[in-house]
C-alpha cells in the first residue's frame, strides 16, 4: 500500500504539468481551432522567466573588506547583491530566496504579451488553413524560440532552487498511520500540485461563471451565431490565447525547482501533452485535465523497478500505448465531442 501511495504522489507533479499544458492546448484548439505546436515553447519561456528574474535578483557588485583576508593573505573581496544593498539584507535576501514564486507576478504580463504577439502576428493568418500547415508553422516557431533561448542561456540546465522553507520532504507515512519515513515526498512537489489545482480551478471558474467565459463557450460551440449577435468573438478568442499562454508560462515557472530549465524542455513536454489532449478528447477541457493526471500517474507506476525489470523501457512508451488503444477504440478521446477526430 505504501508503494502504491508513493507512486500516486510521484505521478501528481508530472500529471499536473501535463494537465496545465494540455489545458492551454485545448483552450486554443477549442476556441481558435488551431493545433499549436509552439505551446510547449510557452512552457519553456515561463521557466526562463523564473531563471531570468533569479539572475537579475542575484546581480552583485564587489567590495573589498580590508579587515578580512583570503587564503593568499590579500584583502577579501565581498560579493553583495544589488537588491540587498538597495532594500537591506533581510528584504533583499528574501527576494532572492523567493524568486520563483515572485516570478509568477512577472510571468503573467510577460506571457500575456507573448501570447498576444504570437496570435496577432502569426497564428491569425492560419485560422482557415489546414491543420498540417498550422502544425508546420507553429513547430517551426517552437524551434526558433528554443534556439533563441539556447543562444542566450546556453545548452546546460540552469538550477533554480525553491525557497528554503519548501526544500524538505513531508512524511506522508506518519500522517497516514504507516511507519515514519515510509512515504516521504518533497514539499515543493506538493506545492506544485496545489498550485496546478488552483490554476485549473480558476480557469474553469472563469469560463463557467463570468459573462466573458460564457460568451467564449458559446463561441466554441457556434462561432458564427455568436458573431451574428454583434459580439466581437475574435477579440475574445485572442484574449483566450493570451490566457492559455499565461497558464503554460505559470506551469513552467513553478516547475523550475523540480526540473532545472533547459532549452528543449518545452519539446519534451509538448509531445506528451498532445498525447494527453488526444486521449482526453480534442476540445474537451475536463478531458485534458483528467487524462493529464491519469497518464502522469500511469507513467509513474510504469517507472517502478518491479515493472521495468519485467518490461524494460515500458515507462517511456506507456503513454503512447494508451493513446493507441484509446484512438483505436474511441477516436474522439475519453471525453471528446462526437464527430471530433472521427471523420
Amino acid at each position: 500500500m505504501d508503494a502504491i501511495i508513493l507512486q500516486i504522489l510521484n505521478g501528481l507533479d508530472k500529471g499536473s504539468a501535463y494537465a496545465l499544458i494540455a489545458l492551454g492546448l485545448t483552450l486554443i484548439f477549442g476556441t481558435l481551432g488551431v493545433v499549436n505546436f509552439a505551446h510547449g515553447a510557452l512552457f519553456m519561456l515561463g521557466a526562463f522567466v523564473a531563471v531570468t528574474l533569479n539572475k537579475i535578483l542575484t546581480l552583485s557588485f564587489t567590495t573589498v573588506d580590508e579587515t578580512r583576508t583570503d587564503f593568499l593573505g590579500n584583502p577579501a573581496k565581498i560579493e553583495t547583491p544589488y537588491v540587498e544593498a538597495w532594500f537591506g539584507p533581510e528584504v533583499g535576501g528574501w527576494m532572492i530566496e523567493w524568486s520563483v514564486p515572485l516570478a509568477i507576478l512577472v510571468a503573467i504580463p510577460v506571457m500575456a504579451l507573448i501570447g498576444l504577439v504570437m496570435e496577432r502576428g502569426l497564428i491569425k493568418h492560419f485560422y482557415k488553413r489546414p491543420h498540417a500547415d498550422q502544425i508546420l508553422v507553429t513547430f517551426g516557431l517552437a524551434i526558433v524560440l528554443q534556439e533563441i533561448v539556447k543562444f542566450y542561456y546556453g545548452a546546460n540546465p540552469i538550477p533554480t532552487p525553491a525557497p528554503e522553507a519548501f526544500k524538505g520532504s513531508f512524511d506522508f507515512g506518519a500522517l497516514l498511520g504507516f511507519d515514519p519515513m515510509t512515504i516521504i515526498y518533497p514539499y515543493w512537489r506538493l506545492v506544485y500540485f496545489l498550485f496546478a489545482m488552483v490554476v485549473i480551478g480558476a480557469v474553469f471558474a472563469f469560463l463557467q461563471f463570468t459573462t466573458f467565459g460564457m460568451v467564449v463557450r458559446a463561441g466554441m460551440a457556434d462561432r458564427e451565431t455568436v458573431g451574428l449577435l454583434g459580439i466581437n468573438i475574435d477579440r475574445r478568442f485572442t484574449i483566450m490565447f493570451a490566457i492559455a499562454a499565461i497558464v503554460a508560462g505559470l506551469a513552467g515557472v513553478m516547475y523550475t525547482p523540480i526540473l532545472s530549465p533547459n532549452y528543449h524542455m518545452g519539446m519534451d513536454f509538448l509531445v506528451l501533452s498532445f498525447v494527453v489532449v488526444v486521449v482526453g478528447g480534442m476540445g474537451s477541457l475536463p478531458g485534458a485535465v483528467l487524462s493529464g493526471f491519469l497518464l502522469g500517474i500511469l507513467q509513474s507506476f510504469a517507472s517502478m523497478s518491479q515493472v521495468t525489470s519485467v518490461l524494460p523501457g515500458i515507462n517511456q512508451i506507456i503513454i503512447y500505448l494508451v493513446a493507441i488503444i484509446v484512438l483505436l477504440t474511441r477516436p474522439r478521446g475519453l471525453m471528446g465531442r462526437k464527430g471530433v477526430m472521427e471523420e
